[in-house]
């Protein structure tokens, strides 16, 4: 350990003085130690292996990078003519690519910056008809967000400011595909129609509730119902009924003669459907239960008993008619009670909007189950003679709020 701190002492000397002369400085300082003396060939030795070695490193670096600048200027030597010379032999190409892509960029710029917002704006001319339904269409969509579905007891949506005109030229139909949360109104509205009996005339809707997700329905181009022709009528006792020309007719339906067929269907523009009619599809007034023919043979109100010929009240009205007639529950709702006493027999009680509830006894079976939901004309059970009662008949009775209504009055044909 001395000899070596000896050595890195001197050598720093060394370094520091360039001229120093490290053999005489070591040979004075060896004979003044008399310690090292005897080891002084060994010391000698060493001290010239430590001043050789970094020497040596310094070479083989020296050597390393000269070798390594060879070789990197013996390959820039043999790639650098190869692509001296790719691009001589195609420096027309080059320069055509480099031409043609600033090309296109000028005219990028030139199309969108000079000649594009510049350019005259060609219409074509529209028809009154697109003219109509464009008025409509932008005035549905300045409408709110939360605009409700109401309509009038015409069946005129109520958003709607002025009455839509028809165009008195060939209607056309288009398919539209029934989606979540639609109904007719909202259908009506989305394509410009003014009022829903032309949806539910060209798709015979008898109750607007019955419209299912995925379902494919017809929509004219206009306002209008159809018309099916029946016996004796001609095209001109139906133009007169619905204050139009024969001609009108004619051009609306794309007709070629004037000779109509029994059952056939022709569309007439701005006509709608009577108030009752748009009234029960909107499942807004009550149904008659029954579909077939019928008699009343006991009205609501005082009576004397069948049985025992005792003045009392009758609850309702009695509708005779043939044992297993379809009986149909007179509006929406919820089915509350299906049951049997000696009194009414096999009885259905169907709870509605608004108070109401209805009563259908003397059941001969029923086709509906308690806290079922029904829609307006759906089959709930079967006329019959269940109970207290002296032949066939379906007992009828409405209650509002719990109280006794006459049924009579809310039925639109009796």
């Amino acid at each position: 350990m001395q000899i070596l701190t000896y050595i890195d002492s001197n050598l720093a000397m060394q370094d520091a003085n360039p001229v120093f002369d490290w053999n005489k400085t070591q040979r004075r300082k060896t004979f003044k130690m008399p310690h090292l003396k005897r080891n002084q060939p060994i010391i000698m030795e060493a001290v010239e292996k430590v001043k050789a070695a970094p020497v040596q490193k310094t070479v083989e670096r020296t050597f390393e990078r000269e070798e390594k600048k060879e070789n990197r200027s013996k390959v820039w030597s043999d790639v650098l003519p190869s692509i001296k010379s790719i691009l001589a032999s195609h420096k027309i190409a080059i320069l055509g690519f480099f031409g043609f892509y600033a090309l296109i960029l000028v005219t990028a710029f030139a199309l969108t910056n000079v000649i594009l917002p510049i350019r005259s704006i060609h219409l074509q001319t529209i028809t009154d008809m697109e003219y109509v339904i464009l008025d409509a269409a932008l005035r549905s969509f300045a409408l709110s967000s939360d605009q409700n579905d109401s309509v009038n007891d015409e069946g005129d949506l109520e958003y709607s400011s002025a009455k839509l005109k028809y165009a008195l030229q060939s209607v056309t139909f288009s398919k539209y595909t029934v989606r979540s949360g639609d109904n007719i109104t909202k259908i009506a509205r989305r394509f410009g129609l003014s009022n829903i009996s032309s949806i539910i005339s060209v798709n015979k809707i008898t109750n607007d509730r019955s419209l299912r997700i995925g379902e494919v329905i017809r929509i004219p181009s206009t306002d209008g119902i159809i018309h099916t022709v029946r016996k004796n009528e001609s095209l001109a006792s139906i133009s007169k009924k619905y204050d139009l020309t024969p001609e009108a007719l004619l051009d609306v339906n794309d007709l070629s003669s004037s000779v109509l067929q029994v059952g056939q269907e022709i569309f007439i523009p701005g006509a709608k459907l009577d108030p009752n009619v748009i009234k029960q599809t909107l499942g807004k007034m009550f149904m008659t239960p029954i579909k077939a023919k019928w008699r009343l043979s006991s009205p609501y109100g005082e009576r004397s008993d069948p049985f025992t010929g005792v003045k009392k009240f009758h609850t309702g009205m009695d509708m005779a008619c043939p044992t297993g007639t379809p009986v149909y529950s007179t509006m929406d709702g919820r089915v509350i009670e299906v049951s049997f006493n000696r009194i009414f027999g096999n009885y259905i009680i169907v709870s509605h909007a608004n108070g109401y509830q209805s009563l259908y006894a003397h059941l001969s079976a029923t086709n509906v189950k308690k806290g079922q939901y029904v829609y307006q004309g759906n089959k709930i059970g079967l006329v019959g003679s269940t109970g207290y009662s002296t032949g066939p008949h379906l007992h009828f009775t409405v209650y509002k709020n719990g109280k006794l209504v006459n049924p009579q009055k809310l039925l639109n044909n009796k």
